[in-house]
């Protein structure tokens, strides 16, 4: 097969884990940017990469590059842009474009002519245009505008990618909910494996400890929903069946191995119940995931053996962990806790608040910026020293 051009944008932050996570699929790196990884492979690669992909927000195939001076130049590189290979008038469509440094007055007006060049193309080609979706479309087209080079992308993934198929809902109601790709980022920059011991003290309804089960049984990402390349023209539907097949295969094995130490707890039983239900959706409810209630002040370590910590607590945008007035006694509750309970433990904690490791009076080894969503935030990260007292006894476990 012949090599194709393929761009992934991710979270700022997660780059180079993208890249590493697209070369263990046979991907050849090109270039790695600020949010994204251009990389390059067959068309198997780009089924792989939606599928397989964790950290990826999408899978772009790029169709058009060239160099502009306006919105002319803009219009002209899409009509001229072979759009039939890919969708025609009986696909919907919405176009957007992004820009960084570009000369061109209006991103409106530039998002316009490029719908206006792939429509005249339609009508020239075929005597017809798409209709224009912004809700729902069949097939996205994305634009780059990087100061006066134009990329032009067809969409693969359809949905972005973070949306794995197995929530319910987006479980938002003020929550702050972590995407799934991030989560899935934080276990890679924290340098977990499957064979060490997770446990996630601020569970709330799963996503760290689910995105952390199906990589340790080998469950793609990607097995319980659909892509936008199926909708495509040139979809390669046997091809398809090997790719999804193979792993398909993979999970079955994972799923029959042995069960991994992963571990959650949460102080509100709602948050553990849609947990249970998520890990039914997303094929991982034969895990053994060690659940408890419990607030995070008062966990004791699940595990006999130390392992890592990686968590996003909640912070003072969207929600608060106490009462007005008395959220610096929480932490330093939960610091001294952490101290006491967890010697030997390494402990990561994405905050968007720059003054937790003062709140919690622990000293990071690593801080990493990152974003959730439009929050700025820092991933800390700690070494837990043991400490002289005697342990609780561990509260009781429930499986799920």
């Amino acid at each position: 097969m012949s090599e194709a051009p393929y761009f992934a944008p991710c979270p700022r932050g997660l780059e180079q884990a993208l890249a590493d996570e697209l070369r263990a699929l046979g991907a050849q790196i090109d270039a790695t940017i600020a949010a994204g990884v251009a990389f390059s492979g067959d068309r198997a690669l780009g089924y792989r990469a939606n599928l397989h992909s964790r950290i990826a927000s999408r899978v772009l195939l790029r169709v058009a590059q060239a160099r502009y001076h306006g919105d002319d130049d803009l219009y002209r590189l899409a009509r001229r842009t072979e759009w039939e290979r890919w969708f025609d008038p009986r696909h919907t469509l919405r176009v957007d474009l992004s820009a960084i440094r570009s000369p061109l007055r209006s991103l409106n007006f530039a998002t316009l002519r490029v719908k206006d060049g792939i429509v005249d193309r339609a009508r020239e080609t075929s005597g017809d245009r798409p209709s224009i979706d912004t809700a729902n479309p069949q097939v996205r087209v994305f634009g780059s505008l990087v100061e006066r080079k134009v990329d032009l992308y067809v969409d693969l993934s359809g949905e972005p990618l973070f949306k794995r198929g197995w929530r319910a809902a987006r479980e938002d109601h003020g929550e702050a909910p972590l995407k799934e790709n991030l989560a899935a980022g934080l276990l890679a920059l924290c340098g977990w494996t499957p064979q060490a011991p997770l446990y996630d003290p601020f569970c709330g309804s799963g996503t760290i400890v689910i995105e952390a089960a199906q990589r340790a049984l080998a469950v793609a990402p990607g097995l319980s929903r659909a892509f936008g390349f199926e909708r495509l023209l040139d979809f390669d539907a046997a091809l398809w069946e090997q790719v999804r097949g193979d792993a398909v295969r993979t999970a079955s094995a994972g799923v029959a191995g042995a069960a991994p130490r992963i571990a959650a707890s949460d102080n509100d039983p709602d948050a553990l119940a849609q947990l249970r239900a998520n890990a039914q959706r997303a094929g991982v409810a034969h895990a053994g995931l060690n659940l408890r209630v419990v607030d995070a002040a008062r966990a004791t370590a699940p595990f006999d053996e130390p392992g890592v910590i990686v968590t996003n607590p909640p912070y003072g945008e969207r929600i608060e962990i106490a009462p007005a007035g008395h959220a610096g006694d929480a932490w330093r509750a939960i610091g001294e806790n952490l101290r006491e309970r967890f010697g030997g433990w390494s402990v990561w904690v994405l905050s968007g608040d720059t003054q937790l490791p003062a709140a919690l009076a622990m000293k990071p080894r690593r801080r990493m910026p990152l974003f959730n969503g439009a929050i700025e935030c820092r991933l800390f990260g700690f070494e837990v020293f043991g400490s002289d007292r005697p342990r609780s006894p561990r509260g009781a476990r429930s499986r799920a």
